[in-house]
């Protein structure tokens, strides 16, 4: 069996230009995805989860309006190394993407079946629209030959979020990046959709970048979890390990403000206090001290992502750690 990591990140940097300066959306992250896993990626809004998905995938690249430094490998390959029709091959047979909004993902004009084809090549047009039911019928949708002449707007937001997994499968992908695939569903559709890519996970052997705010959506989930910060990891552990005993106090703090179904009605939900920074103008030092109940004078500076066994923790002041 083939260990190798399907993705391997190292020392990423994107820095966004903006009229008020430089934003450091992702600050120096490495992390690996191995061959059929679950790798979840969590952090409040704007912690820099979905540019660093998009970053990895060669969405975001260098230019007028970007600068990406460090290294991204996926599948033995430098993405950013690629040209722009190099990484659309590369997007076509090697990884797909998961938008969090189908409804702006697909486009209302074109009929369901035209969205599944277009990126198929090599094959006859009935072959293609075979293809395409198959594909339907794998993600779980109904009558997929009629689905094919529909249009997005004529389909539920579950079944336009299946449709959007349909077309990231269409070249076989060995990785899905599934952006905050269940943005805007219902609890018991956001369920489904987790359940779908839990058995494509499974039955295809495919690895996963879950990105989600939502720490209910990854446990039980992901076979790892990053925990991100101000666009630079907290935390990075297996997932049992991480919920049983978070090592960095943001990981505490998130954990703790989940509600609990044990909890008496109109209990008060625990909140971390304060916001996170200005990345224009990030403080010196660890950039969650200014939230942090554990923050000293030691932490004015940065702390480095220091290895702990099989797990990773960014804090001079780490909780859970011989019995504190």
């Amino acid at each position: 069996m083939n260990d190798a990591p399907v993705l391997a990140v190292e020392d990423l940097h994107t820095e966004m230009h903006t009229p008020r300066g430089p934003l450091k959306a992702v600050d120096g992250v490495s992390f690996t995805v191995g061959p059929g896993e679950m790798f979840g990626i969590v952090g409040e809004s704007g912690s820099g989860k979905s540019v660093l998905g998009r970053t990895a995938m060669g969405l975001y690249t260098s230019g007028p309006s970007m600068t990406v430094t460090g290294k991204v490998v996926l599948n033995g390959q430098d993405v950013h190394a690629l040209s722009a029709s190099g990484r659309r091959r590369l997007w076509r047979s090697e990884v797909g993407m998961i938008f969090q909004d189908p409804g702006t993902a697909l486009n209302p004009v074109k009929r369901i079946g035209r969205h599944l084809t277009e990126g198929m090549r090599g094959l006859s047009r009935a072959a293609a629209r075979d293809r395409a039911e198959e594909l339907l019928r794998m993600v779980g949708i109904p009558e997929p030959r009629r689905r094919l002449g529909q249009y997005p707007h004529q389909l539920s937001g579950g079944m336009r979020q299946r449709v959007v997994i349909a077309i990231a499968l269409a070249g076989e992908p060995s990785l899905l990046i599934a952006d905050e695939p269940t943005t805007a569903l219902d609890v018991t559709v956001q369920k489904q959709i987790l359940d779908l890519l839990g058995r494509l996970q499974s039955e295809l052997g495919t690895a996963i970048v879950l990105i989600s705010h939502n720490l209910a959506v990854v446990a039980g989930r992901a076979d790892r979890v990053a925990v991100m910060y101000a666009g630079r990891l907290a935390e990075l552990a297996p997932a049992g390990d991480l919920f049983a005993g978070p090592r960095h106090p943001y990981t505490e703090a998130l954990l703790a403000s989940v509600p609990r179904l044990a909890d008496p009605p109109h209990s008060t939900l625990r909140t971390i206090d304060g916001a996170p920074p200005n990345m224009v103008d990030p403080p010196e030092g660890c950039a969650f001290a200014p939230r942090c109940r554990h923050a000293s004078p030691t932490c004015e500076t940065p702390p480095p992502l220091r290895a702990d066994g099989g797990r990773a923790f960014a804090c001079h002041h780490p909780v859970n750690v011989g019995g504190s």
